[in-house]
Protein backbone atom coordinates (compact mmCIF):
# COMPACT_ATOMS: atom_id res chain seq x y z
CA UNK A 1 0.00 0.00 0.00
CA UNK A 2 1.35 3.39 -1.07
CA UNK A 3 -0.01 6.88 -0.42
CA UNK A 4 0.22 10.11 -2.39
CA UNK A 5 -0.51 13.15 -0.24
CA UNK A 6 -0.92 16.67 -1.59
CA UNK A 7 -0.72 19.15 1.27
CA UNK A 8 -1.58 22.87 1.09
CA UNK A 9 -0.23 23.13 -2.45
CA UNK A 10 0.19 26.66 -3.81
CA UNK A 11 1.45 27.12 -7.37
CA UNK A 12 2.06 30.18 -9.51
CA UNK A 13 3.07 30.85 -13.11
CA UNK A 14 4.90 33.78 -14.64
CA UNK A 15 2.83 36.02 -16.95
CA UNK A 16 3.46 39.29 -18.77
CA UNK A 17 1.80 41.03 -15.84
CA UNK A 18 3.91 39.19 -13.27
CA UNK A 19 3.38 36.04 -11.17
CA UNK A 20 -0.16 34.66 -11.17
CA UNK A 21 -1.36 32.34 -8.42
CA UNK A 22 -3.14 29.29 -9.88
CA UNK A 23 -3.38 26.79 -7.03
CA UNK A 24 -4.40 28.27 -3.71
CA UNK A 25 -4.00 25.56 -1.10
CA UNK A 26 -4.90 22.13 -2.46
CA UNK A 27 -5.21 19.12 -0.15
CA UNK A 28 -5.79 15.63 -1.52
CA UNK A 29 -4.80 12.09 -0.47
CA UNK A 30 -4.81 9.10 -2.81
CA UNK A 31 -4.09 5.54 -1.72
CA UNK A 32 -3.05 2.59 -3.85
CA UNK A 33 -5.98 1.17 -5.77
CA UNK A 34 -8.15 4.28 -5.44
CA UNK A 35 -9.57 6.24 -8.37
CA UNK A 36 -10.11 9.95 -7.80
CA UNK A 37 -11.77 12.16 -10.42
CA UNK A 38 -10.97 15.88 -10.43
CA UNK A 39 -13.56 17.89 -12.33
CA UNK A 40 -14.02 21.56 -12.98
CA UNK A 41 -14.41 24.26 -15.62
CA UNK A 42 -11.66 25.58 -17.88
CA UNK A 43 -9.05 27.63 -16.05
CA UNK A 44 -9.80 26.17 -12.63
CA UNK A 45 -6.29 24.78 -12.11
CA UNK A 46 -6.81 21.08 -12.86
CA UNK A 47 -3.97 20.78 -15.38
CA UNK A 48 -1.74 22.95 -13.21
CA UNK A 49 -2.17 20.36 -10.47
CA UNK A 50 -1.15 17.57 -12.87
CA UNK A 51 1.94 19.31 -14.19
CA UNK A 52 3.04 20.50 -10.77
CA UNK A 53 3.00 16.91 -9.50
CA UNK A 54 5.02 15.83 -12.53
CA UNK A 55 7.56 18.66 -12.15
CA UNK A 56 6.96 20.92 -15.16
CA UNK A 57 9.37 23.89 -14.81
CA UNK A 58 6.70 26.41 -15.85
CA UNK A 59 4.86 25.88 -12.57
CA UNK A 60 6.46 27.27 -9.43
CA UNK A 61 5.42 25.73 -6.13
CA UNK A 62 5.40 28.52 -3.55
CA UNK A 63 4.03 26.53 -0.63
CA UNK A 64 3.05 22.99 0.30
CA UNK A 65 4.22 19.43 -0.24
CA UNK A 66 3.49 16.39 -2.41
CA UNK A 67 4.43 13.31 -0.42
CA UNK A 68 4.88 9.84 -1.91
CA UNK A 69 4.98 7.46 1.05
CA UNK A 70 6.22 10.33 3.19
CA UNK A 71 8.92 11.57 0.79
CA UNK A 72 8.47 15.01 -0.76
CA UNK A 73 8.67 14.48 -4.52
CA UNK A 74 8.81 18.24 -5.08
CA UNK A 75 12.47 17.95 -4.06
CA UNK A 76 13.06 15.37 -6.82
CA UNK A 77 13.90 15.93 -10.47
CA UNK A 78 11.33 14.93 -13.08
CA UNK A 79 13.06 11.64 -13.88
CA UNK A 80 13.44 10.83 -10.17
CA UNK A 81 9.69 11.27 -9.74
CA UNK A 82 9.08 8.86 -12.61
CA UNK A 83 11.47 6.29 -11.16
CA UNK A 84 9.74 6.65 -7.79
CA UNK A 85 6.51 5.50 -9.43
CA UNK A 86 4.76 8.64 -10.73
CA UNK A 87 3.24 8.80 -14.20
CA UNK A 88 1.60 11.62 -16.17
CA UNK A 89 -0.59 11.11 -19.23
CA UNK A 90 -0.64 14.52 -20.90
CA UNK A 91 -3.64 16.24 -22.43
CA UNK A 92 -1.52 17.11 -25.47
CA UNK A 93 1.21 14.45 -25.85
CA UNK A 94 4.33 15.83 -27.52
CA UNK A 95 6.03 14.44 -30.61
CA UNK A 96 9.61 13.15 -30.30
CA UNK A 97 11.19 12.89 -33.73
CA UNK A 98 14.02 10.40 -34.21
CA UNK A 99 13.07 8.17 -31.28
CA UNK A 100 10.99 5.07 -31.96
CA UNK A 101 8.15 4.05 -29.66
CA UNK A 102 9.89 0.74 -28.93
CA UNK A 103 13.23 2.34 -28.01
CA UNK A 104 11.57 5.06 -25.98
CA UNK A 105 9.56 2.61 -23.88
CA UNK A 106 12.40 0.12 -23.38
CA UNK A 107 14.74 2.94 -22.31
CA UNK A 108 12.14 4.19 -19.82
CA UNK A 109 11.58 0.69 -18.44
CA UNK A 110 15.36 0.27 -18.07
CA UNK A 111 15.62 3.56 -16.15
CA UNK A 112 12.92 2.42 -13.73
CA UNK A 113 14.24 -1.11 -13.17
CA UNK A 114 17.94 -0.29 -13.27
CA UNK A 115 18.50 -2.93 -15.94
CA UNK A 116 17.23 -3.52 -19.45
CA UNK A 117 14.40 -6.05 -19.86
CA UNK A 118 15.29 -9.12 -21.88
CA UNK A 119 14.62 -8.27 -25.50
CA UNK A 120 12.53 -11.31 -26.31
CA UNK A 121 10.34 -10.82 -23.24
CA UNK A 122 10.07 -7.10 -23.90
CA UNK A 123 8.95 -7.55 -27.50
CA UNK A 124 6.30 -10.04 -26.39
CA UNK A 125 5.02 -7.79 -23.58
CA UNK A 126 4.87 -4.74 -25.82
CA UNK A 127 3.08 -6.61 -28.60
CA UNK A 128 0.51 -7.95 -26.13
CA UNK A 129 -0.09 -4.50 -24.66
CA UNK A 130 -0.47 -2.97 -28.13
CA UNK A 131 -2.97 -5.62 -29.16
CA UNK A 132 -5.02 -4.91 -26.04
CA UNK A 133 -5.14 -1.24 -27.06
CA UNK A 134 -5.98 -2.07 -30.67
CA UNK A 135 -2.69 -0.58 -31.89
CA UNK A 136 -1.01 -1.84 -35.06
CA UNK A 137 2.39 -3.49 -34.44
CA UNK A 138 3.93 -1.02 -36.90
CA UNK A 139 3.53 1.76 -34.33
CA UNK A 140 6.43 0.26 -32.37
CA UNK A 141 8.85 1.37 -35.09
CA UNK A 142 7.38 4.84 -35.62
CA UNK A 143 8.76 7.98 -33.98
CA UNK A 144 7.04 8.83 -30.71
CA UNK A 145 3.67 10.46 -31.51
CA UNK A 146 4.94 11.75 -34.89
CA UNK A 147 2.01 11.82 -37.26
CA UNK A 148 -0.24 10.10 -34.71
CA UNK A 149 -3.89 11.06 -34.58
CA UNK A 150 -5.31 12.36 -31.32
CA UNK A 151 -6.71 8.95 -30.46
CA UNK A 152 -3.45 7.20 -31.34
CA UNK A 153 -1.51 9.55 -29.06
CA UNK A 154 -3.85 8.82 -26.17
CA UNK A 155 -3.58 5.06 -26.73
CA UNK A 156 0.19 5.43 -26.72
CA UNK A 157 -0.03 7.22 -23.36
CA UNK A 158 -1.92 4.25 -21.91
CA UNK A 159 0.56 1.86 -23.55
CA UNK A 160 3.29 3.65 -21.60
CA UNK A 161 1.31 3.26 -18.40
CA UNK A 162 0.78 -0.47 -19.01
CA UNK A 163 4.48 -1.11 -19.63
CA UNK A 164 5.98 1.25 -17.02
CA UNK A 165 3.71 0.07 -14.17
CA UNK A 166 3.56 3.24 -12.04
CA UNK A 167 2.36 3.35 -8.45
CA UNK A 168 0.30 6.47 -9.19
CA UNK A 169 -0.94 7.80 -12.53
CA UNK A 170 -2.19 11.32 -13.19
CA UNK A 171 -4.36 11.36 -16.32
CA UNK A 172 -4.87 14.91 -17.61
CA UNK A 173 -8.02 15.00 -19.74
CA UNK A 174 -7.24 11.67 -21.35
CA UNK A 175 -10.74 11.68 -22.84
CA UNK A 176 -10.34 14.92 -24.82
CA UNK A 177 -10.55 14.45 -28.57
CA UNK A 178 -11.53 10.78 -28.40
CA UNK A 179 -14.43 9.25 -30.32
CA UNK A 180 -16.60 6.73 -28.51
CA UNK A 181 -14.64 3.68 -29.68
CA UNK A 182 -11.24 5.14 -28.74
CA UNK A 183 -12.65 6.31 -25.40
CA UNK A 184 -13.76 2.78 -24.58
CA UNK A 185 -10.39 1.25 -25.52
CA UNK A 186 -8.44 3.84 -23.52
CA UNK A 187 -10.72 3.42 -20.51
CA UNK A 188 -10.32 -0.36 -20.65
CA UNK A 189 -6.54 0.15 -20.62
CA UNK A 190 -6.72 2.38 -17.56
CA UNK A 191 -8.97 -0.08 -15.76
CA UNK A 192 -6.62 -2.93 -16.64
CA UNK A 193 -3.59 -1.18 -15.12
CA UNK A 194 -5.63 -0.21 -12.08
CA UNK A 195 -6.80 -3.76 -11.48
CA UNK A 196 -3.60 -5.62 -12.32
CA UNK A 197 -1.16 -3.25 -10.59
CA UNK A 198 -3.34 -1.66 -7.88
CA UNK A 199 -2.30 1.70 -9.33
CA UNK A 200 -3.75 4.81 -7.73
CA UNK A 201 -5.43 6.99 -10.37
CA UNK A 202 -5.98 10.76 -10.42
CA UNK A 203 -8.31 11.35 -13.36
CA UNK A 204 -8.71 14.97 -14.49
CA UNK A 205 -11.68 15.66 -16.75
CA UNK A 206 -14.32 18.21 -17.73
CA UNK A 207 -17.03 15.72 -18.55
CA UNK A 208 -18.71 12.70 -17.03
CA UNK A 209 -18.66 10.53 -20.15
CA UNK A 210 -15.32 8.89 -19.27
CA UNK A 211 -16.71 8.15 -15.80
CA UNK A 212 -19.15 5.72 -17.42
CA UNK A 213 -16.15 3.51 -18.12
CA UNK A 214 -13.69 4.43 -15.35
CA UNK A 215 -15.56 4.39 -12.05
CA UNK A 216 -14.11 6.72 -9.39
CA UNK A 217 -14.68 6.18 -5.69
CA UNK A 218 -14.05 9.88 -5.05
CA UNK A 219 -14.97 13.03 -7.00
CA UNK A 220 -13.41 16.45 -6.33
CA UNK A 221 -14.65 19.73 -7.84
CA UNK A 222 -11.98 22.31 -8.66
CA UNK A 223 -12.93 25.99 -8.88
CA UNK A 224 -10.52 28.94 -8.84
CA UNK A 225 -7.52 26.88 -7.74
CA UNK A 226 -9.24 25.25 -4.78
CA UNK A 227 -11.26 22.17 -3.94
CA UNK A 228 -14.81 23.53 -3.89
CA UNK A 229 -16.56 20.27 -3.05
CA UNK A 230 -15.77 16.59 -2.57
CA UNK A 231 -17.92 13.49 -2.61
CA UNK A 232 -18.60 10.14 -4.19
CA UNK A 233 -19.73 9.19 -7.71
CA UNK A 234 -23.09 10.83 -7.10
CA UNK A 235 -21.35 14.23 -7.20
CA UNK A 236 -20.34 13.63 -10.83
CA UNK A 237 -23.98 12.85 -11.66
CA UNK A 238 -25.05 16.11 -10.07
CA UNK A 239 -22.46 18.03 -12.10
CA UNK A 240 -23.83 16.43 -15.25
CA UNK A 241 -27.28 17.74 -14.42
CA UNK A 242 -26.43 21.15 -12.96
CA UNK A 243 -23.02 22.17 -14.33
CA UNK A 244 -20.66 24.43 -12.39
CA UNK A 245 -22.75 27.60 -12.06
CA UNK A 246 -23.51 27.15 -8.37
CA UNK A 247 -19.79 27.13 -7.54
CA UNK A 248 -19.20 30.41 -9.36
CA UNK A 249 -22.05 31.94 -7.39
CA UNK A 250 -20.28 30.91 -4.18
CA UNK A 251 -17.00 32.47 -5.39
CA UNK A 252 -18.76 35.73 -6.28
Amino acid sequence: MSTLEIKNLHVQVETNEGPKQILKGVDLTINSGEIHAVMGPNGSGKSTLAYSIAGHPKYEVTEGEVLLDGENILEMSVDERARAGMFLAMQYPVEVAGVSVSNFLRTARTAIDGEAPKLRTWVKDMKTAMQRLHMDDKFANRDVNSGFSGGEKKRHEILQMELLRPRFAVLDETDSGLDIDALRVVAEGVNRVHQERNTGILLITHYTRILRYIKPQFVHVFVDGRMAEQGGPELANRLEEEGYDRFFQKVQ
